[in-house]
């Protein structure tokens, strides 16, 4: 399945920045980023569920915003890209 995550995370406080590190390097190890709160990701099923449980353990309900789409299959290659941004291959084997 394609996943299209954004973030917002309040780092107001040193703990809100810790939170938003600790976001952005678990999106990381899932999928690609294409703005600096955005993530391309390409997953299974259990992926998403395990990379959910991870979100709810480290964000605060009350402060951050974790926004999840499911995109239909092959979207990602079918993207526009204007400016600076390039198209990113997720056909590729991330390196870890």
């Amino acid at each position: 399945m394609e996943l299209l995550v954004t973030y917002d995370v309040a780092t107001t406080t040193p703990e809100g920045a810790q939170r938003l590190r600790r976001v952005a390097k678990l999106c990381e190890g899932y999928g690609l980023r294409v703005q600096k709160s955005v993530f391309e990701i390409v997953c299974t099923d259990a992926d998403l569920v395990r990379l959910n449980d991870s979100f709810r353990r480290i964000i605060k309900d009350g402060e951050d915003s974790i926004r999840i789409y499911r995109m239909n299959r092959g979207a990602f290659t079918k993207v526009t890209v204007l400016g600076v941004a390039a198209r990113l291959p997720h056909d590729q084997s991330l390196v870890l």
